[in-house]
């Protein structure tokens, strides 16, 4: 069965090289969490709010070390109020895992998007819900 795992982060700043960082760092807690392998990935997307244009996130598939994935990145559209500098990412994954076992992953200002899924992975990795991991307040 193929299930969608999805994900989003923010970027730093608009230059190429932190969007690839910022992806590959959502795109490899993604891996880590739901224990995805590259053979059971059917396609991945990814997607950039439009005050990113420095360059393309979809490359962080091969950071990771994905070569026979296919990647998609496509621009998000520009809602007013939207949080800005925002990475998107969906993962079709072939898997015997229920809707329930799924952990989607949301990091940096990008929590705010979905404050359910973003504390639902705190719990299941046995964080402190609403500290981020210096232990301030997010």
């Amino acid at each position: 069965m193929v299930r969608g795992v999805r994900g989003a982060t923010t970027v730093a700043e608009n230059r190429a090289d932190a969007i690839v960082d910022a992806a590959a760092e959502l795109l490899a807690q993604m891996i880590e969490v739901n224990g995805i392998i590259e053979d059971e990935v059917a396609s991945v997307i990814f997607t950039s709010t439009p005050d990113l244009d420095a360059g393309f996130p979809a490359p962080a598939g091969r950071k990771v070390g994905w070569s026979r994935v296919a990647l998609l990145g496509m621009q998000e559209l520009a809602v007013p109020g939207g949080i800005e500098r925002t990475v998107r990412i969906l993962i079709h994954w072939n898997t015997d895992k229920g809707l329930d076992d799924i952990v989607h992953v949301y990091l940096h200002g990008a929590q705010g998007l979905r404050p359910d899924l973003a504390q639902r992975r705190q719990i299941l990795q046995g964080e402190s819900v609403g500290r981020d991991r210096e232990g301030d307040r997010s």
